[in-house]
Parts: C-alpha cells; structure tokens; sequence
C-alpha cells in the first residue's frame, strides 16, 4: 500500500467520519442520530472515493437515502412507537436496493461486509428504540472493522474499533440506567 496524498485525504475524512458516528451511540434523539449520520456518511463517502471503494460507496448512498426516508417519514407522521406495515415495506424496499447496488459494484467475497453492515445499521435505526441501535451497533461494527481491513484504511479499521467501544459503552451505560429505574420502581412498590 502506497501512501499517497489521496490516501491521506482518504483517512483525514475516515476520522471525521467517525467522529461523527461516535458521538451518535450517545444521543438519545432519534432525529439527531439520523442527521448526524447523514454528515457521517457524506465524509465515509470522500473516504471511499479517495481507496476507489465502491461497494462501500454504494452501501453510504443506501445509508443517506435510508436516513433521509426515515427524517421525512418522522417529520411528516411524527414519532411512532411501534413500526406500522408502511414502515416494513421500507425495510424491505432498502434492503433490496441494497443489494441491488452490492451486485453492482461487488468486488469479491470481503467486499460483502461493507453489504452486512449496512443490513445491520439499517435494521438498527429503522428500530424505535435507541438501545437496540446501540446493541446493533456491535455487530455493525465487527463487518464495518473487517471492510476496513479489507480496503486497507488505516483508521477506518481503527476508529471503527473505538465506535464498537463506544457502541458496547453505550449500550450498557442505557441498559445499567434502565435497571437502576427498574430497582427503584421496584423498592417504590413495597
């Protein structure tokens, strides 16, 4: 691997990428977590443009039109607590493309965890619940770390790391919350 200024390009965006995405395992606001995705994305794109990427660039347009859907749909009808058959046909309207786009610009066998973490997030965010995106998270991240690898971004496959950490992190931090309310629910009712 050759470090070009391309490259270098290609991994200044790559940590704004995931600075971005980082901070989004800490949001509470579904709405914030979109947005600030959409801007994640956008950089990961550069990023992927710059290593010549193309099923990761693929995979960031889905993750842009999946995050944009779900802004407009949430704007328009407002927060749902439970997915409705509407929201399930986009589900499944996103997973085609999806793999639609992978056929396209599909580049061997490792190329395809840019294609799985995408599922995954997808799946995650399309959830109501913040703490299914951060649990999620995890696995999304294991794909994401091995396509980093894959393409040879340095600290794509670092920093997607540190957003596992931050994943996990936030995970448990909501889960330890949501057991303390839990325990003293309970010590309120005796």
């Amino acid at each position: 691997m050759e470090i070009t200024t391309t490259y270098i390009i290609s991994q200044v965006f790559a940590i704004l990428m995931y600075a971005l995405l980082a901070s989004t395992y800490y949001l509470k606001n579904r709405k914030a977590v979109l947005t600030i995705n959409i801007l994640s994305m956008v950089a990961q794109a550069i990023s992927f443009i710059c290593l010549k990427a193309y099923t990761g660039l693929a995979m960031d347009i889905v993750a842009i039109i999946r995050n944009i859907i779900f802004m407009v749909d949430e704007k328009k009808n407002g927060p749902k607590e439970q997915n409705t058959k509407k929201d399930i046909i986009i589900l499944a309207v996103l997973y085609i493309i999806t793999i639609l786009l992978s056929v396209f610009t599909y580049n061997g066998l490792p190329s395809l965890f840019s294609v799985l973490g995408t599922f995954l997030y997808t799946y995650s965010v399309w959830q109501k619940n913040t703490n299914t995106y951060k649990l999620l998270g995890i696995p999304t991240s294991m794909s994401w770390i091995a396509y980093n690898i894959y393409i040879k971004s340095i600290f794509g496959g670092i920093l997607e790391s540190v957003v596992l950490l931050c994943s996990g992190v936030g995970y448990l931090l909501a889960k330890r919350k949501a057991n303390k309310a839990e325990e003293v629910q309970t010590n309120i009712q005796k």
